[in-house]
């Protein structure tokens, strides 16, 4: 995938719980309160999340480790 194409880049719940480790049931709890990128739904049993956003909560929570 292009960087270009990579800013518009959607991934399946499923991709979402795999990048992050994370249960289906921990990402639906972290998107209730806020703290996790909203969903986008494509449809009425279908969400996904955009990539980017994904990454970019990843690493806040690495820079957060790491100035602790």
């Amino acid at each position: 995938m292009s960087p270009a194409n990579d800013n518009y880049a959607l991934i399946s719940l499923k991709d979402t719980c795999a990048l992050t480790s994370m249960s289906k049931t921990m990402i639906h709890r972290l998107r209730l309160d806020g703290s996790f990128p909203t969903a986008i739904e494509l449809g009425k049993r279908r969400i996904a999340f955009p990539r980017r956003e994904v990454i970019a909560w990843i690493q806040t929570k690495i820079a957060a480790r790491a100035a602790a």
